[in-house]
């Protein structure tokens, strides 16, 4: 009997030890299936080791997720501008999820069907930040939501492309995008800090089919003027949150700025045979320009990192002679291959730097 109790006892001990070396085990993959970061709103967060599919509830962060990691995103806000020719068919296929962003309100059943492991919210200081997130994070259940903070202003890519990059471990391409963002800056900003204040151009900067909405200095939707050099001649209180501050013809004729940007294409093929716009030195000497919009808005309308090819852009339609030395069509052809994943035609980067007119 006393043998038999001993042989039981062996029996349990060598099960127990199993056992609990099972749960050790267990316990080991799941911590290295797993990791913990801070995310830029100072949360911390468990987030998959890897991840394989992620989606952002604004259009910042989610053209910061296919610049960096294309193969991992899940699903676009809206879809892209030109999509037809300035992406490739897999990307395009990419279904719609919508998000919180301008006047659109997202949808969380439409985004947890998406399985995504990761979902990005964006966000701008100011405000309980912390508050809004953590609502996300209790209607997404368990799906870990990571604050990055809305890269609105254009002198402040670095940090959010840089966080987005370690928590996709795409380091490398993040890297990549950094150099090639301060290289454009740094070269535009010295350049233009050299413009006497008599000598720099007054710029309009002409929304909607009337070309008239605006936003004035101070406004993130139109910070390429000041940054490229420009003076926004706009003298009107800033919209809040979406933009776009109502003028009239009147305010303009005054301010008669000598450079137009546009991104309605119907104001920018109108304006030259408006009677309205005629006396504007702008439209005096066929200044009016209309800047690129596929496969994403090159000027505003997200302010995100879609805007760093616009800066070499807006800097040599204000100052072609200062920046003659600077070669566009290199620089948009690299971008496009390494960060919009597409590579150009010669045709294509003509296409985007000289917009002809719709077909009537």
């Amino acid at each position: 009997m006393h043998k038999k109790f001993r042989y039981i006892l062996l029996i349990f001990v060598i099960l127990f030890a199993l056992c609990t070396s099972a749960c050790v085990d267990q316990e080991e993959v799941s911590a290295q299936s797993t990791r913990s970061i801070t995310d830029m709103a100072g949360r911390t967060v468990t987030i998959p080791a890897d991840v394989d599919k992620a989606v952002a509830t604004s259009p910042p962060a989610t053209m910061l997720i296919y610049m960096l990691a294309p193969q991992k995103l899940a699903g676009w806000n809206f879809m892209p501008q030109g999509s037809q020719t300035y992406l490739k068919p897999e990307y395009q296929t990419l279904p719609v999820i919508g998000g919180w962003f301008g006047k659109q309100d997202g949808n969380y059943e439409t985004i947890i069907s998406m399985g995504p492991d990761i979902i990005f919210e964006g966000y701008n200081s100011g405000g309980d930040v912390n508050s809004t997130i953590n609502e996300r994070q209790k209607k997404f259940g368990t799906i870990p939501v990571v604050g990055i903070e809305s890269t609105i202003d254009a002198m402040e890519y670095e940090k959010s492309i840089k966080f987005m990059g370690d928590v996709l471990r795409e380091e490398e391409r993040a890297g990549q995008l950094i150099s090639f963002y301060k290289g454009t800056l740094n070269n535009v900003t010295v350049k233009v800090s050299q413009i006497p204040e008599d000598e720099r151009k007054r710029v309009y900067y002409a929304e909607g089919t009337n070309g008239l909405l605006t936003d004035p200095k101070g406004s993130p939707h139109s910070q390429l003027i000041e940054i490229c050099g420009g003076v926004n001649v706009a003298e009107c209180p800033i919209e809040q949150g979406y933009g776009k501050s109502a003028v009239s013809i009147e305010q303009v004729l005054q301010w008669d700025p000598e450079v137009i940007i546009t991104g309605d294409r119907k104001f920018y093929e109108n304006v030259y045979e408006d009677p309205l716009w005629q006396d504007i030195t702008a439209i005096k000497n066929d200044e009016v320009y209309l800047f690129p919009d596929a496969p994403f808005c090159w000027f505003d309308r997200p302010p995100g990192v879609n805007r760093i090819i616009g800066i070499p852009w807006t800097a040599k339609v204000l100052y072609p002679q200062e920046f003659s030395d600077l070669d566009l069509r290199s620089h948009v052809k690299e971008f496009y291959s390494e960060f919009y994943h597409y590579e150009l035609s010669e045709d294509e980067i003509d296409g985007l730097l000289n917009p002809t007119p719709t077909p009537k």
